[in-house]
């Protein structure tokens, strides 16, 4: 599971499509800024001022669904985001 302790690389190697959520989040998502990997979970949430509890289940519900993705975040896959 994911937790607020959880490294970005970490969270990457836990589930390879949580490149995913933190696309439907513009983490990483543009040329001008880079997802430090070092940093946690909760780092990430705050330096870009998102919820870290829904970021968390998020990322929790992709891994407790297997391969998939959450359907709220297939578009981003279809769209190559």
């Amino acid at each position: 599971m994911f937790s607020a302790d959880t490294r970005v690389s970490d969270a990457l190697q836990i589930h390879p499509k949580a490149r995913w959520v933190f696309a439907a989040y513009h983490i990483g998502g543009c040329n001008r800024c880079e997802r430090a990997t070092d940093e946690t979970l909760a780092q990430v949430a705050q330096g870009y001022g998102l919820p870290l509890e829904r970021l968390l289940a998020d990322l929790n519900a992709l891994a407790k669904s297997g391969t998939a993705l959450p359907p709220s975040y297939a578009h981003c896959a279809a769209s190559g985001s």
